[in-house]
């Protein structure tokens, strides 16, 4: 347990991006076939290709923690390719045949692939993330983060509700925007500190905005500061 902003953090887990595929596995399992081709949220995306982002996201994160010695200059060099122009390029794609039971089971499937990882790699370990040489806790939450905040956008496209739970949101702040507000509701905060919301007195965050991957000062240190 470290502190940030004068409270005791608690660190992110496994469990934590367990209970978050979870959670938006259910919230979007109950939308029509028909209404995932919707542009999800302020995205360029539809519905569809930004599940299939997500699970690229939780798989490459998954696969950046796997070599024996992560590289800590690049990502692992898998190719990325796009379905469409504008469509995010991926590795991870879903066989469109499957509908959307199957893209779901896909979107299950690499975020298992993310907790094994996060459970059985070493405190220690190292890999590159483009927004700093991150450590298991790390991809962790840039797992929880991209899960919570791709089901927004997929949910507003869907017309289905999503409302994470606050603790997990506050563990991911903590983690990864240790400069974020505090006093504030934890969802709302997370989505304000990625450009999704607003917050009273606060300036709206604009592109380009970034998380702090690199592991946190222990227990007692000064967190840095992100801006």
């Amino acid at each position: 347990m470290s502190e940030t902003h004068g409270h005791s953090r608690q660190p992110v887990t496994a469990d934590d991006v367990r209970l978050a595929v979870r959670l938006a596995v259910t919230a979007l399992r109950g939308a029509p076939a028909a209404a995932w081709k919707a542009r999800a949220g302020s995205l360029d995306w539809d519905c569809w290709e930004t599940v299939e982002h997500l699970s690229d996201d939780l798989f490459a994160y998954a696969a950046q923690l796997g070599p024996e010695e992560p590289p800590l200059d690049g990502e692992v060099p898998f190719l990325w390719t796009r379905q469409r122009p504008g469509a995010p390029a991926n590795v991870i794609v879903a066989d469109p045949a499957a509908g959307p039971a199957g893209l779901l089971r896909v979107l299950e499937a690499t975020g298992a692939l993310l907790v094994a990882m996060v459970r059985t790699a070493s405190p220690e370990v190292r890999a590159f993330h483009v927004y700093g040489i991150s450590d298991p806790e790390g991809f962790a939450a840039m797992g929880v983060v991209e899960t919570l905040l791709h089901t927004h956008d997929i949910a507003e496209g869907l017309g289905v509700d999503w409302n994470p739970p606050a603790d997990l949101c506050g563990r991911v702040l903590d983690r990864l925007f240790p400069d974020a507000p505090v006093d504030t509701d934890r969802w709302h905060t997370l989505l304000w500190a990625t450009g999704r919301a607003e917050l009273p007195g606060l300036p709206r965050v604009t592109p380009p905005w970034q998380w702090h991957g690199a592991p946190l000062p222990a227990e007692g240190a000064q967190p840095p500061r992100t801006s």
